[in-house]
């Protein structure tokens, strides 16, 4: 079993800055795939970003490309979501998923994700 927390949400102005981590512990051995997902009220649950094992590669969904950044530190078990210029549209609960991967597809659909965090609420002011 993988357990994953998340954390660095919180209340933030539109157009400022919030940092979520995503730390995992357990049986955290492999490759994997980590995911960051995000579920407003009354909506489903979507995709925000992707990163691979190496962290060479990413992927992001159209709503955040060129103001999120996902990125990982391995050696700690933790991934990142840098979020810059956000929007009262960005307010949502954060999670962030892990699946276990040897190859280069980023999953984006949540079904295909192993594991999951708690969720981080994020709430945008306008």
């Amino acid at each position: 079993q993988v357990q994953l927390v998340e954390s660095g949400g919180g209340l933030v102005q539109a157009g400022g800055s919030l940092r979520l981590s995503c730390a995992a512990s357990g049986r955290t051995v492999g490759s994997n795939v980590m995911g960051w997902f995000r579920q407003a009220p009354g909506k489903e649950r979507d995709f925000v970003a992707a990163i691979s094992w190496s962290g060479i590669r990413t992927y992001y969904a159209d709503s955040v490309k060129g103001r999120f950044t996902i990125s990982r530190d391995n050696a700690k078990n933790t991934v990142y979501l840098q979020m810059n210029s956000l929007e009262p549209e960005d307010t949502a609960v954060y999670y962030c998923a892990r699946k276990y991967s040897v190859s280069t597809y980023l999953p984006t659909r949540s079904h295909e994700y192993d594991y999951w965090g708690q969720g981080t609420q994020v709430t945008v002011s306008s």
